[in-house]
């Protein structure tokens, strides 16, 4: 049996356990090419299923409720922090905030299937001040069936290749190469679509600086903030003259979109990810003059640059927020 074979066999619990822990912590290493493996194993009774899918469940949950607790402590900066350690960026954080808004702690049945809700999940349950028991049993949940959705397909896997004497000694032979080939597959694929996101979003942005010399001049601009409702728990101001609106909304009433100024965008996303996003949304439906603001909020914000309070009408206004996704979060 070949070297690397023998070490996943020899310690492959433990493999698992640390390995899906430290994905969960954040690090972009993905555990699902060790999963597969780990269930073609089992096929051959040299790793034990029920101990494989133990040691990725109490990964999953040991790595979960790091963050869990940290984004309880610390919210939306955690949030973000987790954000710009994810190959997902680009999309993570709206859309987990909006699966807990849309689906509360159901969501975390299946995070873990969804690219970039994986990590971020569990700090935003934390942040919504959910109960660590609630939040535990869903989470256990999701990684159970996560677990059992990969380790049985690797199972079956396992249980084809029994069946081919030729197929079996190969696989065996050439296990490191496969498995060092399939890792290196995933991180490139999400690189490469992370990279090609962000060269768009470059051309795009806008310098906060500028935004204020345009504010100073009295330059006619149409600000929308993208922000999500638990974004505004730590900090409930806008841009000068912001309206809000989600991605969704705002696109729903592109007709009250102004075409005679500029529409700036922005949001709390690392790399301005859904303000990027909308933009691009934006310009198919023929408006080109829109861009998402450098930074975004907190980039406004650490320059000193001036904030108004929230006002009530715009919290319950029909374009902005729907009150009731404010009332869920």
């Amino acid at each position: 049996m070949p070297e690397s074979l023998e070490f996943v066999v020899q310690y492959g619990y433990l493999i698992l356990f640390v390995w899906v822990m430290v994905e969960m912590l954040g690090v972009p290493i993905p555990s699902t090419p060790l999963m597969l493996v780990a269930g073609s194993l089992t096929a051959t009774h040299r790793l034990s299923l029920p101990l494989v899918i133990l040691a990725v469940v109490a990964g999953c949950i040991a790595g979960d409720t790091v963050w869990y607790f940290l984004g309880k402590r610390y919210g939306g900066a955690m949030v973000r922090l987790v954000c710009r350690l994810s190959l997902e960026s680009s999309t993570c954080v709206r859309r987990t905030e909006d699966y807990f808004t849309k689906h509360g702690l159901k969501a975390l049945l299946v995070a873990k299937f969804i690219p970039g809700l994986t990590t971020l999940a569990a700090p935003i349950a934390g942040q919504s001040k959910v109960p660590y028991r609630s939040f535990l049993m869903y989470d256990f949940m999701g990684s159970l069936i996560w677990t059992l959705a990969l380790t049985l397909s690797g199972r079956f896997f396992g249980d084809v290749v029994k069946l081919d004497p030729v197929a079996l000694p190969w696989v065996r032979n050439s296990f490191g190469a496969l498995f060092v080939l399939a890792v290196i597959g995933f991180v490139l694929y999400r690189v490469m679509r992370q990279q090609a996101f962000l060269r768009e979003l470059r051309t795009s942005r806008l310098e906060p600086e500028e935004l204020k010399r345009l504010l100073d001049d009295g330059e006619p601009v149409y600000i929308v903030d993208l922000r999500h409702p638990l974004d505004y728990l730590p900090d409930p101001r806008v841009l000068p003259g912001a309206v809000r609106y989600t991605s969704a909304s705002l696109l729903a009433n592109s007709a009250n979109i102004p075409r005679d100024r500029d529409i700036i965008l922005y949001c709390t996303c690392p790399s301005e990810a859904t303000a990027a996003k909308t933009a691009m949304s934006i310009r198919k439906l023929g408006i080109q003059r829109v861009r998402p603001l450098r930074g975004g909020f907190d980039g406004w914000k650490n320059l000193g640059f001036p904030l108004v309070d929230l006002e009530e009408e715009q919290a319950v206004s029909a374009q902005a927020v729907p009150e009731e996704s404010v009332s869920r979060s």
